[in-house]
């Protein structure tokens, strides 16, 4: 896979929960987890399952930190 980002994290999936339109897909990254919301379409098309490995691809135009 070839991408402008430069932000792609591998992992693997821990689960798919398919909602009216769109999906939540949350990826395990080394025990951290990070949820996209996708379409149930691309779920489909992706073939996405839990156990599958996949990448994450961050790209944003702003990152923000906070601290407490």
């Amino acid at each position: 896979m070839k991408i402008s980002a430069r932000n792609v994290l591998k992992g693997t999936i821990k689960d798919v929960k398919k909602g009216a339109t769109t999906a939540h897909v949350r990826l395990d990254i080394n025990g951290t987890i990070i949820t996209a919301s996708i379409t149930n379409e691309a779920v489909d098309e992706l073939g996405l399952k839990t156990g599958q490995q996949a990448s994450a691809v961050i790209k944003a135009s702003d990152v923000m930190i906070g601290i407490e």
